[in-house]
């Protein structure tokens, strides 16, 4: 596995077989945990195409497991990111952490794709 991010809020490893295992910790991580399993689980019923898919929610260890969206963006201009992000809303999410840190690019299908939900607001109306 590798380590692609150790923060205050949570450790990110990537597998070899493709999958994303993220841990939360820190302050508010049980309800970071609960966010970010409730925005995904919405985005998938609502057959978003561009955020990852949760495979496995562990709240014992406060432990997600994604699919893995691809390489992080180093270069994106600022009206490319807003619109993904708008885009995003459309499917009843607002981000509420619109930064490139949280956009990836998916070589599969040169898509670009967005993470980290933990911050996000499902939309009212949109449950």
């Amino acid at each position: 596995m590798l380590k692609v991010k150790d923060t205050l809020r949570a450790t990110v490893r990537l597998t070899f077989d493709g999958r994303v295992i993220k841990n939360f910790h820190g302050p508010n991580a049980q309800e970071r945990f609960d966010n970010e399993v409730r925005v995904l689980r919405h985005l998938e019923e609502r057959a978003c195409p561009f955020v990852p898919k949760l495979l496995e929610a562990r709240p014992e260890s406060l432990t997600i497991v994604t699919t893995n969206c691809g390489m992080r963006v180093e270069h994106l201009d600022a009206a490319r990111t807003k619109e993904l992000f708008a885009e995003l809303e459309a499917f009843g999410v607002r981000h509420d952490d619109p930064d490139m840190r949280n956009v990836t690019y998916r070589q599969t299908d040169g898509r670009f794709c967005l993470i980290d939900f933990e911050f996000a607001t499902i939309l009212p109306g949109s449950k």
